[in-house]
């Protein structure tokens, strides 16, 4: 029966990493396009000042 405990935990660690990794994906995505909105900002900035 010990067994089925620990492939219990086993599942649910899994779960939690799988569960983190998603977080940091999207985390890492938004972060991106916020960098890629300041450039087109700071570009269109840097135009207008020509």
């Amino acid at each position: 029966m010990g067994i089925w405990i620990e492939l219990g935990v086993f599942f649910v660690a899994l779960a939690f990493g799988i569960w983190q990794l998603r977080d940091v994906k999207r985390a890492q995505a938004e972060r991106l396009a916020r960098e890629a909105q300041k450039r087109v900002a700071d570009a269109d900035a840097d135009s207008g000042q020509r």
